[in-house]
């Protein structure tokens, strides 16, 4: 089973097929990150999360 490390970026771009998003994301390895933290970006189209910084922003075709 092979998954990213988590937290390697700071800008995260994703589908609203993604949603709902949590950080780290479902494809990130997490016994080295924070604890997983669900983002609303259902309402502004992007959120941070609060413990890595990392920006998550809602890409609609």
């Amino acid at each position: 089973m092979s998954q990213n490390a988590a937290n390697t970026e700071k800008v995260y771009y994703v589908k609203p097929s993604d949603l709902p998003v949590s950080c780290p994301g479902k494809d990130m390895a997490v016994w080295n990150s924070h604890p997983k933290v669900f983002l609303p970006l259902e309402k502004t189209g992007e959120a941070v999360c609060e413990y890595c910084g990392a920006k998550y922003i809602l890409k609609v075709d």
